[in-house]
């Protein structure tokens, strides 16, 4: 039976004044931060699991030794130029013993990427843990801090590895750490309803996530060199007025 054309039309209104649930959001927001980078398209993706983990002290050495060559590489020379072979040589070891543990470049790359969020999120985890029993203005200064800083640990790393997310098929593991902050904050807001406006935790959580997150990233993407410690305390006393006046 052929649909009527007000048919149609009503239900295409609903979709629109159906908006999608905030997860999704979170989702297509998050994409759209790592898919606009200056990378080249890859024909086919290559493997990026690590082919078998270090058990031992010595394999570990020498991944721990893969990853920090593919890190320097990535900042001083590119990704372009961050061969097998090149990255075997500033390592230290053979070629063959690289491809023990990773088989491809992209894999040590997702790896160096795993290790740069994963310090990150201890830092982001400790802070959270501090806040739990501050008043929002502190907390939020407080969070606001943290993430500047932990944005600055090496910057010209962040910077190349924020470009190289898309390439190597990291953003599920940065929804991962995003679900995670946010399931963090929204635990720390509900705890605090008493101190904020009427207001849905689920909203809250994701509009001061993405504006701490925007401003920490953005800074520190495009000037983390010329950053003062003067600056870096007025975009904490900024930001943290910007995220408080919304919550209150």
């Amino acid at each position: 039976m052929a649909t009527s054309p007000s048919c149609s039309f009503d239900t295409a209104t609903k979709r629109l004044a159906d908006p999608p649930p905030l997860a999704d959001i979170m989702r297509a927001f998050t994409r759209f931060s790592y898919s606009h980078s200056d990378h080249k398209a890859v024909a086919r993706k290559p493997p990026t699991k690590p082919r078998k983990n270090a058990s031992q002290e010595r394999s570990r050495a020498t991944v721990d030794a893969l990853v920090e060559a593919t890190a320097r590489i990535l900042v001083k020379e590119g990704f372009e130029k961050a061969s097998t072979n090149r990255i075997a040589e500033i390592a230290g070891v053979s070629v063959g013993s690289l491809y023990q543990y990773f088989p491809s470049k992209e894999a040590l790359v997702a790896a160096v990427i795993d290790r740069h969020n994963e310090e990150i999120m201890s830092i982001v985890r400790t802070a959270l843990t501090e806040v739990a029993d501050l008043p929002i203005d502190k907390a939020v200064r407080k969070l606001v801090a943290v993430a500047i800083e932990a944005h600055r640990i090496d910057p010209k790393l962040h910077r190349v590895l924020a470009e190289q997310i898309p390439r190597t098929g990291q953003l599920k593991d940065v929804e991962a750490f995003n679900r995670e902050v946010h399931a963090l904050v929204r635990t720390y807001l509900e705890s605090r309803r008493n101190e904020m406006r009427k207001i849905d935790p689920a909203l809250a959580t994701f509009i001061c996530v993405s504006a701490i997150e925007a401003v920490a990233h953005n800074t520190v993407l495009n000037h983390a060199e010329m950053l003062t410690e003067k600056t870096v305390r007025t975009l904490v006393d900024e930001t943290t007025r910007m995220v408080v006046g919304y919550l209150r």
